[in-house]
């Protein structure tokens, strides 16, 4: 029967759209044919709104051992035979619906996306943005969302080893869930998902077909509502066992020979997988939906075709290899059944029951192939005016900075995540460092190799918010700052790029000038972006988030030995700040939630200020010139000191400057900064290789455990570090 363009409006599709597939086709579609264009179309799978500027970034490097885009995940050259695999995505919808399946189901997409190219995950982090903690339905999130992830990544025995929270009430309704995962290969023994040799058997391996998830991708591919609800089937469910099980036959299985070609079945289940390994292959399929191992009974060929049930993945064969695979799986006890054989013909068919129910060119629903492609008006956000009236004269300095201190450190931005982390196993695989000697970048050893990886996550949205172009720069460069405070050198990104309605000019405008920004970081600190995920319409009555473009940055240390981490070291310790002193609150924590000051500019950044930073920095520590380094970021220079306090138990004297405003030198946020330790012994030849980057000696570490500032007692440290510890678990418990 065929479809209407009512049915294809109702999938999310447009009239254009409709009348586009119509002519590819050279007939009016039926209902399975529109489904599976509908969610291969959508934003989520065909980016269609994006492209064209996601096409700007730097994709090509030295290190980069496959482009952009070109596979599941990315893959960078870590030097000795061996490579990374890494990527971050987004569960954001979902997760607003169903905290703790949304963010589970998250974390093993995104597993899956690396294992898939052969690669076994040896780390998991997050970038995770919630409304305001005094607000029930907010708590109710939060403990899903960390409950979530934390069950599918300890049962499935990866470590979840880094990450970030942020709370704005503009995530009220619609929170942000980003996960990333990192994994290791030798170099060669990668999987493609790809699909050719005519006869050759395509298997669907892994749990059985369900209807949960229906409908996913186009799900992502709107607003959050108070309906949305009413969606929930558009969730899927997670099974973290069935996950491990079947990781462990994918990568038993690659080094037989006996694979073409493997894809993840995720957004778009069946459809997504058939058609992207057809098209990269410039081949077709004949599937049979009757073969395919499912949950439900009666269940129709559009709901198989767009069902994005977890756990599960499409593979190639070569023919008259069968047997060995079945038996790897078997092995696992875990569905191994042949669905479909390759053809020659570039089109994909599907039958139930011998009766052919859709026949459509694989090229055709993919990114790259037949998808639409726009290019969406956009204009400066009518906010800016608000922006550009902010005089930080207008705000006293207060009087007592010791109460704004303790108030500062206890705000959910800063204080400590702990209540959040402790759910987390942090310690399987063994590869963790950062347990006793924390550092700005996670630092995880590769087994078998002196080497060891540094990765974060990283975006303060406030500052793309301000200045979307500033912002996104300031994103990358902190994520590579990160790496080089922790002795490594920074390699490549991977971006999850959340935005509003791609439709309102302003949320445009946004999207626009941060990948622009985002663009001239990557190319000045040559860290390419080896992919990631684009989650626009994530958008409720109340408006658009904050523009959130989070980087997932990864960096090498040829040995562990290189690691530095934040702790103060010794009493009699200098501290010395390299960067730029600056008279600046603007964006800051200390302004926007203790002054109340919800419209500022972006924190003082400069690009190439920046790079001569970390330049510097990467001197300082593989000179051994340095104890410790830890970057200037929300909280500003107070913030800092005290997280290097806190590690050991060390006091600190310190001592301000009467040229600059007194909170603006304690709480500003600006860029571009680095508190450093050095031994005394050390100092001529510490300032010697500076060359010029401009420092300041702010005073010395100290032995009684206190904080002195200007010669003023502001307590000790463990009482300082009570309330940060506390102030979180606090707030969620009231």
């Amino acid at each position: 029967m065929q479809a209407t363009l009512e049915q294809a409006t109702k999938l999310g599709l447009r009239e254009e759209e409709f009348e586009k597939i119509k002519e590819i086709l050279g007939r009016t579609p039926n209902f399975t044919e529109v489904a599976m264009y509908s969610v291969m179309w959508s934003e989520h799978c065909s980016y269609k709104n994006s492209i064209t500027w996601l096409k700007t970034l730097p994709r090509d490097g030295d290190k980069l051992l496959v482009k952009a885009g070109e596979e599941n995940a990315g893959l960078v050259d870590i030097g000795d035979g061996w490579g990374c695999v890494f990527k971050i995505e987004s569960h954001n919808h979902p997760s607003a619906i169903e905290p703790f399946q949304g963010a589970a189901t998250g974390v093993g997409g995104i597993h899956r996306d690396i294992f898939t190219m052969g690669a076994r995950p040896i780390a998991s982090l997050n970038s995770l943005r919630f409304g305001k903690v005094d607000n029930p339905k907010t708590r109710w999130l939060i403990k899903g969302v960390v409950k979530g992830i934390g069950h599918y990544g300890n049962c499935f025995g990866v470590p979840t080893v880094a990450g970030e929270v942020y709370y704005e009430s503009c995530y009220q309704t619609n929170p942000l869930v980003n996960a990333m995962s990192v994994g290791v290969v030798r170099v060669g023994q990668t999987v493609s998902a790809t699909s050719h040799g005519e006869g050759n058997p395509v298997f669907i391996v892994g749990a059985s077909t369900g209807k949960d998830g229906i409908g996913g991708a186009s799900f992502a591919s709107a607003d959050i509502s108070e309906n949305s609800a009413e969606q929930l089937p558009s969730v899927q469910v997670g099974d973290p066992f069935e996950e491990k099980k079947l990781l462990e036959a994918c990568l038993e299985m690659i080094p037989t020979g006996a694979l073409i070609g493997m894809q993840d079945m995720g957004a778009a289940g069946i459809t997504c997988s058939t058609s992207e390994m057809s098209a990269k292959g410039e081949h077709g399929m004949i599937i049979h939906l009757d073969k395919v191992p499912t949950r439900q009974n009666n269940m129709k060929p559009w709901e198989m075709l767009l069902s994005e049930s977890q756990e599960r993945m499409l593979i190639v064969v070569k023919k008259g290899r069968e047997a060995e695979i079945e038996q790897i799986f078997d092995k696992w006890d875990i569905h191994c059944v042949q669905i479909g054989e390759v053809t020659k013909d570039l089109n994909l068919k599907y039958y139930m029951n011998g009766e052919l129910v859709a026949d459509v060119p694989a090229e055709s629903l993919v990114l790259g192939g037949g998808a639409p492609i726009y290019t969406r008006e956009y204009r400066e956000p009518a906010y800016f005016a608000e922006i550009k009236k902010f005089n930080p004269d207008s705000i006293p300095v207060p009087a007592d900075l010791r109460e704004v201190a303790w108030q500062l450190v206890q705000l959910p931005n800063i204080a400590s995540k702990r209540w959040i982390y402790e759910q987390y196993d942090s310690m399987v695989m063994t590869g963790n460092t950062q347990t006793n000697e924390p550092s700005d970048a996670t630092i995880v050893r590769v087994h078998g190799t002196e080497k060891a990886l540094a990765m974060t996550t990283d975006c303060n949205s406030r500052y793309v918010f301000a200045d979307p172009y500033k912002g996104a720069m300031i994103a990358v460069s902190e994520a590579a700052r990160n790496i080089v405070c922790s002795g490594g050198l920074p390699v490549a990104i991977t971006n999850c790029l959340n935005f509003g309605n791609p439709y309102n000019p302003e949320v445009y405008y946004q999207f626009v000038h941060a990948i622009q920004g985002m663009g001239v970081a990557c190319r000045k600190l040559d860290t390419p972006v080896t992919g990631g995920n684009v989650s626009f319409y994530n958008q409720s009555e109340d408006g658009p988030v904050y523009p959130t473009p989070t980087i997932g940055m990864v960096g090498v240390l040829e040995s562990i030995d290189q690691k530095m981490s934040i702790g103060f070291k010794h009493a009699g310790d200098s501290i010395y700040l390299v960067g730029k002193n600056t008279n600046d609150i603007n964006c800051s924590e200390y302004l926007h939630h203790l002054c109340g000051v919800t419209h500022s500019p972006a924190p003082h950044f400069e690009m190439e200020e920046e790079f001569n930073l970390q330049q510097t920095i990467q001197r300082v520590i593989s000179n051994k010139l340095v104890k410790s380094a830890h970057d200037i970021s929300e909280g500003g220079l107070f913030a800092c000191m005290l997280e290097c306090a806190m590690v050991s138990g060390l006091g600190f004297n310190l001592h301000t400057s009467d040229a600059l405003r007194k909170d603006a030198q304690l709480f500003g946020e600006g860029q571009s900064r680095v508190v450093v330790t050095v031994n005394p012994d050390l100092h001529a030849l510490f300032e010697a290789e500076l060359k010029g980057t401009p420092f300041t000696k702010l005073g010395h570490v100290n032995a009684k455990k206190e904080i002195i500032i200007d010669n003023e007692s502001w307590g000790y440290v463990n009482d300082w570090k009570g309330a940060y510890d506390t102030a979180l678990e606090k707030l969620l418990n009231a």
